[in-house]
């Protein structure tokens, strides 16, 4: 009897246990379906899990999870799954090419040089080859890649290789050495042009991929994911004749970025262009630079329009407040009535500054609602203009502020 009684317990303890997992399985079914869809994701993203009858599935196009459902079946479905960097692989390989240089360097004529194989002392030239990345804007061939990458367009040639496995040759059809930005034209029928993406609508965090040719060609189209570690960042590089280049308002990524990735495309989880990768950081881990493409947009656009690109010009030369080190904050705004701006040295003659008034001596420290510091930063702003734009100035004076609109010019100036 007490052995029946002791069974009859332990039946009704398991029926008491099974109920109790039967409601909590509903409720967490229930909250992953409605009360909290962001646990449901979550776990759809782990899984891979697809709903079978009526529902999306995670494609290329569409990486967004369906929710987990009470009451339907669950597949996991590894042969029709695609990762987003495998997504972004197959969508935009097809646009990055890989850019060799061939470039005509002079051995100094500095006595204690050695010549270096030309005699103790002796001038001459030699070869220098050169390895980057581009990446296809327009199926017409035109390629974006840095400057630095064509030798600020002075290479004595430009091959371009394609995903296809052919080499043609290439032109600069325009560069700029202080943005580091170059347009490479080829003629090939059948190119696949990159997406173009928005830079502006990146966030820290934000996913990021970068394709290149790392060390060379022997690793050509290389790809490495990571996020977006910082914005609007400042680096100081060497342009490769011992100078040393500010560059303003880059993105920051974790993204592996070594030699031979210069000039290759940054993307988001879209696999459209937000970036054109152009420095790593050489004292840190993880730390890469891209260009913005809404800084080279512009470009773009003006050269696929009309075949050349007319830069905008202000008309002035200056140097940044910043950079005068012998001066504490508290001291340049005591001078100028401002802590930061560029300090007008020169006034172009014919350019839009002379007509609107500005003088030397006066800091522009602000252009069209944006803060500016550096001529670098001021050039990067003027590029999304166009000769015939105007633009509102605001400036100090002897210490008082004031606004002036400046028209801007094409080069056709003269200091």
């Amino acid at each position: 009897m007490k052995k029946a009684v002791t069974q009859l317990i332990a039946i009704i303890l398991i029926a008491v246990i099974a109920a109790g997992a039967g409601f909590g399985g509903a409720c967490l079914a229930m909250s992953l379906s409605g009360s909290d869809s962001r646990v449901g994701d979550l776990f759809n993203k782990i899984l891979g899990i697809e709903r079978p009858v009526g529902t999306q599935t995670f494609t290329a196009e569409k990486a967004e999870r369906p929710f987990i459902q009470s009451g339907q079946p669950l597949n996991i479905n590894v042969e029709e799954d695609i990762s987003i960097a495998e997504a972004i692989a197959i969508r935009v390989l097809p646009s990055v090419v890989g850019i060799s240089t061939v470039s005509v360097e002079n051995y100094s004529d500095n006595p204690f040089s050695f010549g270096w194989g030309f005699g103790f002392g002796e001038g001459g030239q030699f070869e220098r080859e050169g390895v980057g990345t581009g990446v296809i804007v327009d199926e017409a061939g035109f390629i974006l890649t840095n400057s630095h990458v064509v030798n600020d367009g002075d290479a004595k040639s430009i091959s371009v290789s394609l995903y296809d496995g052919q080499t043609v040759e290439g032109s600069v059809v325009w560069n700029d050495s202080a943005l580091d930005l170059a347009v490479v034209k080829i003629d090939v029928d059948g190119l696949t042009a990159v997406e173009l993406g928005d830079s502006d609508e990146m966030r820290i965090g934000s996913y990021a991929a970068a394709i290149g040719n790392p060390l060379g060609l022997s690793f050509e189209r290389s790809m490495s994911q990571g996020i977006i570690s910082g914005l609007d960042r400042t680096i100081s590089v060497n342009d490769g004749r011992g100078f040393s280049v500010t560059m303003e308002g880059l993105i920051q990524t974790d993204a592996t970025i070594n030699h031979g990735n210069s000039g290759g495309p940054l993307l988001n989880s879209k696999g459209q262009l937000i970036g054109i990768n152009t420095a790593k950081a050489g004292g840190g881990e993880g730390m890469g630079f891209a260009i913005p493409i809404n800084d080279a947009k512009p470009i773009v656009e003006q050269i696929k329009a009309t075949g050349a690109f007319i830069r905008p010009y202000m008309g002035i030369s200056g140097i940044s407040l910043e950079s005068q080190t012998a001066y504490s904050s508290e001291q340049l705004k005591e001078m100028f009535g401002v802590s930061g701006g560029i300090y007008v040295s020169s006034i172009a003659r014919g350019g839009g500054a002379e007509a609107a008034g500005i003088q030397s001596g006066d800091v522009i420290y602000e252009v069209d609602g944006s803060e500016v510091y550096t001529m670098n930063k001021l050039n990067s702003m003027l590029i999304r203009y166009a000769p015939g734009d105007r633009v509102e100035v605001k400036l100090m004076r002897n210490g008082e502020s004031m606004s002036v609109e400046v028209v801007l010019t094409d080069g056709n100036i003269n200091f």
